[in-house]
């Protein structure tokens, strides 16, 4: 069995993407690492090639700036890793992705034990989404719980704007994956990198999405019911990166929940009343 990891990046570094600790927290059970780095204003290339490790393939790209529906250029960029990539399985990984090393070799297991069903076409991990610092994270159906971050490659799949995967049925119509659950975790650290950061990458994405004007960032703008403390360990190759403050983020309390976040509150009420998972899932559990 053979296992290539890719991601795609750019500018990196000034928009505050944790891409080499990305990397790094699933190289012990990947055969190769595919990076697709478009041209960036930063050093992240030379970040990039500072990973001595012979499992890394870099490929240097030029994102269409002319393409600007729905986010389809980061669907092209992701799929231009995806297309080098010469393992059985694909294990995609975005740049604030970071992957606990108590769950590589379930990972890995589970790729060996789902590999020869052609039922599994892909496998869904869980996900802890921090928000505000590294002790918060959100729990809401509103934020995905679980996605498919690990597909076969020998199935015809595509990402049409750079969030999911459809399975093509023909050339015309696609379908999610279906995927089996394991137990793993994804921590995705994009929340927590410090606002001005966060305000550049707004102020330079937005236009992939064609919105007249980037998102504003705050924050304590959030509905402090889904604000949850974390207890758990993080990744270890992380701990470098936080600071030493142990307190949960809070939200601005004079902030006024919006109509879609009181649907989320409905829905939340019903996911623990009955125990269910209301959240969106880009594939089909089996």
């Amino acid at each position: 069995m053979k296992v290539s990891g890719f991601t795609f990046i750019k500018n990196g570094v000034i928009l505050g993407y944790p891409f080499l600790e990305s990397i790094l927290s699933v190289l012990p059970i990947v055969d190769e690492f595919i990076i697709n780095v478009g041209d960036s204003e930063d050093d992240t290339l030379e970040q990039l090639k500072s990973i001595k490790n012979k499992k890394v393939k870099i490929i240097q790209s030029s994102w269409n700036d002319t393409m600007r529906d729905k986010g389809y250029v980061y669907g092209q960029q992701k799929m231009i890793a995806q297309f080098n990539c010469t393992g059985d399985w694909l294990f995609y990984v975005e740049g604030d992705e970071v992957y606990h090393e108590d769950d590589l070799a379930n990972i890995r297991a589970s790729m060996e034990e789902f590999q020869n069903n052609p039922k599994v076409e892909a496998l869904a991990v869980s996900f802890y989404h921090f928000y505000g610092n590294q002790n918060t994270y959100l729990d809401s159906p509103g934020w995905y719980r679980s996605e498919a971050r690990i597909l076969k490659n020998n199935i015809r799949t595509y990402a049409p704007d750079g969030l999911f995967w459809l399975v093509l049925k023909s050339n015309k119509v696609g379908r999610y994956p279906n995927a089996k659950e394991i137990n793993a975790h994804c921590y995705h650290y994009g929340w927590i990198r410090n606002e001005q950061e966060m305000q550049l990458k707004s102020d330079k994405v937005h236009k992939y999405w064609n919105t007249s004007k980037p998102a504003l960032i705050d924050y304590s703008q959030i509905d402090s019911k889904i604000l949850k403390e974390f207890t758990g360990a993080h990744p270890k190759i992380m701990l470098q990166r936080f600071g030493k403050d142990k307190s949960v983020f809070k939200a601005d309390p004079n902030y006024r929940i919006s109509k879609k976040e009181r649907k989320h509150r409905v829905m939340n009420f019903f996911e623990k009343k009955f125990n269910l998972n209301l959240s969106k899932r880009h594939y089909k559990k089996i």
